[in-house]
């Protein structure tokens, strides 16, 4: 062969590119299961961000319902026109924890069986689960509302409908905690049936005509706080373990009845406790074991009674406690029962200002010999050692030790000095009457907290 073509040969074999060998499978897998696991995690989460819900919204037409797939959505979300949207329990949207979840400013709308989660944090900008604005006559049924500051707040909104919800706030303290439902110049709302826990209250501000039926709130700081909300109907509600039960401030007309009040037992707890508030109407409530049973004091005008009738007041340190020198409290047909002090009365000169008749009082010592149920002589309620801390409350301190024990003994024995009349109740019911406090007594059960 000649010189030239050998020369050729080894110049084309020095140019070709050398053979690839292709790895193994098992060398790919291991390569790419190393992949995976060396993948930052915020590359990972960066990827699952949930799609704004928002879109849906604006795609929906007027009047028609949302038709988004199950999963998890971003908020927030403005509603603004009227259109329903049923999430059946599938759907949820995170607020990502900046502001309000879900904001409404329309009427008409229709939110049922979603789970608004991770609102703001903020006091200021009222942080909420949900928010209504300026809208009537929207729905909100069935949905799950937690890891939020505030609930469901209303805005200038009446005639809306609140039912079946579950609501929670987020932080330990409830002074930290948001409203469960906060009403704010709202009026003729019905809030029916919801399960509410672990929020600071349920607040209705200058706003009239609201509905609260069938609710079960627990474990927060007062259960139902009104403020100038007149003509408030509270009826069939469970309350329990709150600081306190129900506050009103001047608020008239307003109906609490058929409630069961629980285990206010704050350390100035009440079941219900009324202030400046006049013609308000309480009747058939359970009032179990607070603190205080009812506090109250003189309406502002001696027309405007309030009427305590039927209820059954037991087990608690104090069954009711009265103050102000106009009296105006109409008390009739309750049962008083196992409380440690039954009554206490402030300006004991005014005792007949405050009308009881026709109560059941388990330490009345009288008879009933001609069987018309009603006992021969009046109960009357002497205060004796028991004026020490009623006139100074610390020493209550010291209330049932065996000092003060002996000494209220010695009192009723052989007075020092005349006791003090805290209330007359002329024609109470005898021992064995079923009359008195029948009170309607809603199911302690309700929605699981």
């Amino acid at each position: 062969m000649p010189v030239a073509a050998i020369r050729e040969q080894e110049l084309i074999v020095r140019l070709r590119p050398p053979l690839v060998q292709r790895p193994p499978a098992r060398a790919l897998l291991v390569a790419a299961l190393l992949a995976a696991l060396l993948t930052p995690l915020h590359a990972t989460r960066a990827a699952a961000v949930p799609p704004p819900l928002q879109t849906w919204i604006d795609l929906t037409p007027t009047g028609g319902t949302l038709g988004a797939p199950p999963g998890v959505y971003a908020g927030p979300v403005v509603i603004s026109r009227p259109i329903a949207i049923d999430g059946k329990g599938q759907i949820t949207v995170d607020g990502g924890g900046k502001g309000t979840v879900v904001t409404l400013r329309t009427s008409g709308v229709t939110l049922r069986g979603l789970h608004l989660k991770r609102s703001g944090d903020s006091h200021d900008s009222i942080d909420s689960g949900l928010l209504i604005e300026n809208g009537s006559h929207n729905v909100i049924e069935n949905n799950v509302i937690d890891d939020v500051l505030f609930g469901i707040t209303l805005q200038g909104s009446n005639n809306n409908h609140i039912v079946g919800n579950r609501i929670r706030s987020r932080h330990p303290d409830p002074a930290d905690r948001g409203d469960g439902v906060r009403l704010w110049y709202s009026s003729a709302n019905r809030i029916e049936d919801n399960d509410i826990a672990r929020i600071r209250d349920v607040t209705v501000s200058n706003s009239l005509h609201n509905r609260f039926i069938g609710n079960r709130i627990v474990d927060s700081r007062r259960a139902l706080n009104l403020l100038l909300a007149h003509r408030t109907l509270i009826e069939k509600n469970v309350f329990t373990d709150n600081a306190t039960g129900i506050t009103t401030l001047n608020s008239d007309g307003v109906i609490i009845r058929h409630n069961q009040i629980m285990h206010a037992i704050g350390a100035s707890g009440a079941g219900i406790a009324l202030k400046e508030s006049g013609t308000t109407l309480i009747q058939g409530n359970e009032i179990i074991h607070c603190a205080v049973g009812l506090m109250s004091d003189s309406p502002m005008h001696a027309i405007n009674r309030i009427t305590v009738i039927d209820n059954r007041i037991a087990h608690n340190f104090t069954g009711v406690s009265f103050y102000g020198e106009k009296g105006g409290h109409l008390v009739l047909g309750n049962r008083f029962e196992h409380n440690l002090w039954q009554a206490l009365v402030g300006e004991s000169g005014h005792v007949d200002q405050n009308e009881w008749r026709g109560n059941y009082w388990d330490d009345y010592q009288g008879f009933d010999r001609d069987a018309d149920h009603v006992g021969d002589t009046p109960y009357e309620l002497w205060a004796y050692v028991d004026r020490i801390w009623i006139e100074t409350p610390m020493a209550t301190f010291f209330r049932s030790s065996p000092v003060l024990e002996l000494l209220d003994f010695l009192e009723r024995l052989a007075p020092f000095a005349s006791p003090t009349l805290i209330l007359r109740d002329r024609a109470p019911r005898a021992h064995g009457s079923d009359a008195a406090g029948s009170g309607v007594r809603p199911d302690p059960g309700g929605a699981a907290r």
